[in-house]
């Protein structure tokens, strides 16, 4: 005999995936190809992934942290010579 599982009227269901998106969502965020991401992801280049069977999830606080850590200070400007 099988049990169907009914939810409780006060619980609400899990979101496993809130803090997750995907390849194609990344892609647009980042104004990139989802192929663009893949090829990072085959040189160890872009942010953190986590693949679940063909899909492809990164988690935000991971992009957020990857964003961080390419970030640059302006470069001081060069002189391109002396004045004598």
């Amino acid at each position: 005999m099988s049990e169907i599982m009914t939810m409780d009227a006060g619980v609400e269901p899990l979101h496993l995936l809130a803090d997750w998106i995907s390849r194609d969502q990344l892609a647009v965020e980042l104004s990139v190809t989802p192929d663009t991401l893949g090829r990072w992801d085959a040189r160890r280049e872009g942010p953190p992934c986590t693949r679940i069977g063909r899909k492809v999830f990164y988690r935000r606080s991971s992009v957020e942290a990857w964003l961080l850590s390419r970030e640059q200070g302006r470069p001081a400007p060069q002189r391109r010579g002396a004045r004598r």
